[in-house]
């Protein structure tokens, strides 16, 4: 991201002062006094909005706008990755697998084959230490391309450690993208057992709660 120096006061509504992205898309910082202990970011016809409360001061406020725009950058870089091609085939499958061991787990996990199956139904993904096979739901085919990769490494980590002790998660601490993924579908299971639908992305970042150290 660019890093203008801060937008100054001013009044609601006016562009930050010379502020960009990282893209060169212009961002218009919004002060309300309606809005006391959060802060948003979102996207409104290709200019970047930073909403914030009416109260802060010059240096809150450029703290804040350049933080909910490396908010902004980040989560459209998360979608640009999930919206890369994803591999469809068992072959392209087996061959990303490939890639990922060599990446994060210095290519010790070789699996003897990997495939899409559909009547996994309880489990995302399993894995047979004994002839090196690896199965993947392709009920996460429609997911983003890091979810998947987290199933895929977990998997390969099975296959050298095959229990779920501390030594199998030390093998997935490479993975930046392993927390989040164990929340991801722990929270699509939990909406798909209760019938719950998928409201589906927005497009902005969720507003941010103030703490009281970063509101005074």
């Amino acid at each position: 991201m660019t890093r203008s120096p801060g937008p100054r006061n001013r009044r609601d509504g006016a562009p930050g002062a010379g502020l960009t992205t990282a893209d060169g898309a212009p961002v218009e910082v919004r002060r309300s006094a309606r809005r006391t202990r959060t802060v948003a970011a979102f996207w409104e016809n290709g200019t970047a909005v930073v909403a914030i409360p009416a109260r802060f001061t010059a240096a809150q406020e450029s703290e804040w706008v350049h933080r909910m725009l490396a908010k902004l950058q980040r989560q459209g870089e998360r979608r640009a990755a999930a919206g890369r091609k994803r591999p469809a085939s068992d072959a392209a499958l087996a061959a990303h697998a490939a890639h990922l061991s060599a990446h994060y787990l210095g290519g010790r996990a070789v699996p003897t084959s990997v495939r899409w199956v559909s009547n996994q139904n309880a489990r995302w993904g399993s894995a047979t230490p004994a002839d090196g096979t690896i199965r993947l739901s392709d009920k996460l085919r429609p997911m983003p391309q890091w979810v998947i990769d987290y199933v895929l490494l977990h998997e390969l980590a099975h296959l050298l450690v095959a229990a779920h002790n501390a030594a199998f998660w030390k093998l997935l601490e490479g993975y930046p993208e392993t927390q989040r993924a164990k929340a991801f579908l722990e929270g699509v299971s939990f909406a798909t057992a209760r019938g719950l639908a998928d409201n589906g992305g927005g497009g902005g970042v969720p507003e941010q709660e103030l703490w009281p150290d970063d509101a005074d």
